[in-house]
């Protein structure tokens, strides 16, 4: 997906959705009790904080920049 575009706001948007996001995983992951649920909510846990983390560096990106 693709940022570039992307204003401050709509960033900030995204971040706040990632974060309810992780906050839903990880309940969801104390909730599971296979070994299978487990590898699937880590790698779901895992993508979404690889996405908060480009956010927020494209976020910073563009705080830094002037008009």
């Amino acid at each position: 997906m693709s940022d570039i575009l992307l204003t401050i706001p709509e960033i900030d948007e995204r971040i706040a959705a990632i974060r309810e996001n992780l906050r839903e995983l990880i309940e969801q992951a104390a909730a599971y009790s296979g070994a299978a649920d487990e590898e699937l909510a880590s790698e779901r846990i895992a993508e979404q904080e690889e996405e908060l983390e480009r956010l927020l560096k494209r976020r910073e990106e563009l705080s830094g920049q002037k008009p």
